[in-house]
């Protein structure tokens, strides 16, 4: 093996891990839609989160992004630590589809027709619709498959240079040599663990171990331990992802450990011994891109089979490594985290979560400083104060997240709520701030003794249940993703619009009869004002939720649109203004 071999063989590497990265991110990306609705449908069932993290490994191609996605959920509270549990097993399982795709690149026959199945005969065709879609597509999905078939044509193009620039390593000693010696069990697992440690990829170091085995060099009693040890070194890319996270996100990397350490121990052992007693001829025999995925389906098959009844040990382990503190109270909740965004539409999922609780947060400010103008309560005003800076927060932590989540590669769906959320957010804080404000005219009608006359109060109090029910109807709204909901704002926005309009023009005629004092006017116009700015901000929110339906984000076109003679709008407009009727 000379210069040019060893040159041929890391370029080889080099589009292999290239290949298998890009294709694994255009599936998740791809699949993102598919992978919410899988992980909305996990229980707390042992099965049922075993098949979940098969299957989502299956998709992404990585049980190293499956895990790390685990402990981003658990960490964010999305899923509880006996779940991840599940799940992390069945990622075990998942990654053995790689190494059977990698092993067609073993493929040898006369026939023309098994031939076809070889990666090098369909792989250069993959390669050509792949980029005349990448190039030509306008849909993002349409571009994300036409990568998804480049980089599974880069990843075997990359398989079979590797083979090819290791093929002249059979006729050398030394090689035969470093076989030999990881012959011994023991250093076969160090060998594979610390491989795919560095890498961080055990479908990566399975796929080399394939390679190698081209040489006819690498026997199956070799290859085994290796492939035992991969999966320990897995582990690497979930310990460091959990480094900053909760106790629990913590437990989930310890598992992970755990349950590769136990199993790659039993299972060794039992090679080892059974080997002793019945000297197994077989062994002795070369592996190939089959045999390798065999062992490799084998071992982790084998050994869910003997960890999955242990699951509830797996987490009693976990629990005496990673202590509960002596004093009361668990980690503070993280409420996103951005090991998700590894997984776009997972992310996006979550951070939808966050605004409906930011949004549950600022309509309960609302609809209690509503209430302080009629029965005043220092405890509600000290939970509206309380909500109001929650809001706050809110706003802070998912704007960074959005922000910084929008340079990942987005689906055009993702995209959209990205930037509806973006806009959203604002619109919630402002409800809330306006919470703080109804609050303190309240605070100063109660200190100063201010009145209003009868016929005020009753005005001010149907104007009030046309805002409550406004915000009601733009929660439920937002929190169902309801386009027939939202249409239902903007016509009681409308009527809030002329009640308000109406309010002032009251408080002026009672000014000029002296029926109302300066000073309750200032209070009274600072309410008026509040209730048609938060109004406003529900209708902003509605206006968004039925433009990014239509992949739109104009507002202002949609204000117009249904301003001009809409049948369903007036139905709607002429049965709010009955209902919140001053003359009623």
């Amino acid at each position: 093996m000379d210069l040019f071999d060893v040159l041929a063989l890391i370029g080889g590497l080099s589009l292999f891990l290239f290949g298998m990265n890009l294709m694994g991110d255009s599936l998740e990306k791809a699949a993102g839609e598919g992978l919410k609705k899988l992980l909305s449908k996990l229980t707390t069932g042992k099965l049922a989160g075993f098949f979940t993290g098969l299957g989502v490994t299956a998709v992404i191609q990585s049980s190293s992004a499956t895990t790390v996605m685990v402990v981003g959920f658990v960490n964010s509270g999305i899923m509880t630590l006996r779940q991840a549990i599940n799940v992390i097993m069945g990622a075990n399982v998942g990654t053995t589809v790689t190494s059977w795709l990698l092993s067609l690149t073993g493929i040898e026959s006369s026939s023309l027709i098994v031939s076809l199945f070889k990666p090098t005969s369909f792989t250069p065709v993959l390669a050509l619709v792949g980029i005349i879609m990448l190039m030509t597509a306008k849909k993002s999905r349409t571009k994300d498959i036409g990568t998804i078939l480049l980089g599974f044509a880069t990843l075997m193009f990359g398989m079979d240079a590797m083979s090819d620039a290791v093929s002249g390593l059979k006729n050398v000693p030394e090689f035969q040599n470093i076989l030999l010696m990881f012959s011994n069990p023991i250093l076969g697992v160090l060998a594979g663990a610390v491989l795919t440690g560095i890498i961080q990829s055990s479908s990566a170091s399975v796929g080399i171990l394939q390679a190698l085995s081209s040489t006819g060099r690498v026997t199956i009693g070799t290859s085994i331990p290796i492939i035992m040890g991969q999966n320990i070194g897995t582990c690497v890319t979930a310990l460091l992802s959990s480094v900053g996270t909760n106790r629990n996100a913590r437990r989930a990397s310890i598992v992970h450990l755990l349950f590769n350490v136990m199993g790659t121990t039993i299972l060794l052992a039992a090679y080892m011994g059974l080997d002793a007693v019945f000297d197994f001829a077989f062994i002795e025999g070369s592996a190939n891109e089959f045999s390798i995925a065999i062992c490799h389906t084998a071992f982790n098959l084998l050994c869910t089979a003997i960890m999955l009844p242990m699951s509830g040990l797996l987490e009693k382990l976990s629990y005496a490594i990673i202590k509960e503190p002596k004093t009361t109270g668990d980690d503070k909740n993280v409420q996103l985290d951005e090991r998700l965004m590894a997984t776009p539409a997972i992310a996006i999922e979550r951070a939808r979560v966050v605004t409906n609780q930011m949004a549950g947060v600022s309509a309960h400010a609302i609809q209690t400083s509503l209430r302080m103008l009629s029965e005043y309560s220092k405890e509600d005003a000290e939970q509206i104060r309380t909500d109001e800076s929650s809001a706050d927060h809110f706003e802070d932590i998912l704007g960074s997240y959005l922000v910084k989540l929008n340079t990942e590669p987005l689906s055009d769906r993702d995209s959209n709520e990205n930037s509806k959320l973006l806009f959203v957010i604002g619109d919630l804080e402002r409800i809330s701030d306006y919470a703080v404000s109804i609050l303190c005219s309240a605070e100063e009608i109660k200190d100063k003794g201010l009145k209003f006359t009868p016929q005020a109060q009753k005005d001010l109090e149907t104007t009030v249940c046309a805002v409550s029910e406004i915000v009601t109807l733009t929660l439920e709204a937002l929190s169902e993703n309801d386009v027939n909901i939202a249409k239902k704002v903007e016509p009681l926005e409308q009527v809030i619009d002329q009640l308000t309009a109406e309010l002032r023009a009251s408080h002026i005629a009672r000014l000029k009869k002296g029926e109302c004092s300066i000073e309750a006017g200032f209070v009274w116009a600072d309410i008026i004002n509040a209730l048609k700015r938060v109004s406003d901000h529900c209708s902003n929110i509605a206006g968004c939720i039925i433009e990014m339906s239509h992949e739109s984000m104009d507002i202002h076109r949609y204000l117009s649109r249904i301003k001009k003679g809409s049948p369903e709008f007036e139905e709607m407009f002429a049965s709010y203004s009955e209902k919140y009727s001053f003359s009623k």
